[in-house]
């Protein structure tokens, strides 16, 4: 579990329009290891509100702060896509992942990584309103639900997250710690509906859950005001 004698220190980087479970999701897998230490990083310390601006996440360390983290956990959500051109968030991810044990992300975090250079032609995953985006950084879109390549891990949307903090709990404890804390948090998915994933949805059912990702860019706009108040509907997807 440990790295050197030493605990493992694990950046997540939160922002405006971040998507909470995403980020919690992994968190509250991780945060049960005795030998890690999770911190959330943004440009500045301090409140980030998530998508639909309900809810907010603080930030407690900024990127120059975390200059060389064991593990990075990207969260996606509709805040995104105003980071992908965001160099100071770009290098850091380029300059961390040099060194990490494992690079990882959720959701449309994948775009993160994508955007940073990281995911050319590697097979990884992401919302599934997001792979066309992804395939145009070079990234080898699949609809698994979790994805390793090497030291990088990338899941599948929102809920995800948990199944890949699952994994990375096994990667640095163990297997049995991973399904101590999966019988802790006591994940066991028995879903009402059938509808997890786009192969098995309806096209009625398609249609209205990218309205919610139209929902979602409309109040990343509303945050950010004027600065984003020309971007098109279909910039945003989750």
């Amino acid at each position: 579990m440990s790295h050197d004698g030493k605990k493992l220190l694990i950046a997540i980087p939160i922002f405006d329009g971040i998507t909470a479970l995403d980020a919690i999701g992994p968190f509250d897998c991780v945060q049960h290891l005795p030998n890690v230490q999770v911190v959330f990083v943004s440009h500045k310390p301090g409140a980030y509100r998530t998508s639909y601006g309900y809810l907010s996440l603080n930030a407690t360390a900024s990127f120059d702060d975390v200059p060389s983290p064991d593990i990075i956990i990207v969260p996606g959500g509709s805040g995104t896509r105003l980071l992908l051109d965001d160099e100071a968030f770009l290098n850091w991810l380029r300059k961390v992942h040099e060194t990490t044990l494992y690079t990882t992300s959720v959701c449309t975090g994948s775009l993160m990584l994508a955007a940073a250079g990281l995911l050319k032609d590697v097979p990884a995953t992401g919302h599934w309103n997001t792979y066309e985006l992804l395939q145009k950084y070079g990234v080898k879109t699949t609809e698994k639900r979790v994805v390793q390549e090497g030291k990088i891990i990338t899941a599948a949307g929102v809920s995800s997250g948990i199944d890949m903090g699952l994994l990375l709990v096994s990667l640095i404890a163990d297997e049995e710690t991973a399904k101590a804390i999966q019988l802790y948090i006591e994940y066991d998915p028995q879903p009402p509906f059938d509808s997890g994933a786009i192969s098995k949805a309806t096209p009625e059912t398609i249609q209205l859950a990218k309205s919610f990702g139209v929902r979602g860019r409309e109040s990343v706009v509303a945050m950010c005001g004027e600065v984003c108040s020309s971007l098109k509907k279909t910039d945003f997807h989750t």
